[in-house]
């Protein structure tokens, strides 16, 4: 009978220290939960993976952000790039424009960016594997997440300023 007393007390206090413990603030990140800063310049072009990207995204929250996938060998990314430094700049901080540079060559990639004077970073994609994560082929496309950080709309293809500026416009009312 005792030895039953026992366990049960055992238990108990091992219950008590579970739940204490659930409880518990910890000042470390979980594991998934580091987060991750926008790159500190345009041209800084780091290696992303999936994980670094969605934990990005997650930092931005708050605020709406676009995503422009792009490569300095595209054409179309080519045709593109004039729109997007332009809009990046007259929205200022209302948005967070971030591109995704797949399947490139760095300095290829930092003379593209300096060229056009985009004034956000960009990640690099060496593989396109965040791109074909997302479910997108190709390049350019523009993905378009809301302050939520939910993805709300892409453009497949070069986009003008006209669709990029009603793209922005339409996720700022929403804020």
């Amino acid at each position: 009978m005792r030895v039953m007393h026992v366990r049960r007390w055992f238990l108990a206090l091992a219950l008590v220290a579970l739940v204490a413990a659930a409880c518990a603030d910890d000042p470390s990140p979980a594991d998934g939960d580091v987060a991750v800063a926008l790159p500190e310049t345009p041209t800084a072009l780091p290696d992303a993976d999936f994980g670094s990207y969605a934990a990005l995204l997650e930092g931005l929250r708050g605020t709406p952000v676009i995503v422009n996938v792009w490569a300095s060998w595209c054409g179309p990314c080519r045709a593109e790039a004039p729109v997007l430094a332009r809009v990046a700049t007259a929205y200022g901080d209302r948005v967070q424009f971030l591109g995704l540079d797949v399947l490139d060559a760095r300095p290829d990639a930092r003379a593209f960016i300096a060229e056009f004077g985009w004034p956000y970073p960009s990640l690099f994609d060496r593989t396109a594997a965040i791109r074909d994560r997302l479910g997108l082929v190709g390049q350019p496309v523009t993905v378009f997440y809301d302050a939520e950080g939910v993805m709300v709309d892409t453009h497949i293809g070069s986009i003008t300023q006209e669709e990029l500026e009603a793209q922005v416009d339409a996720l700022l009312a929403t804020t």
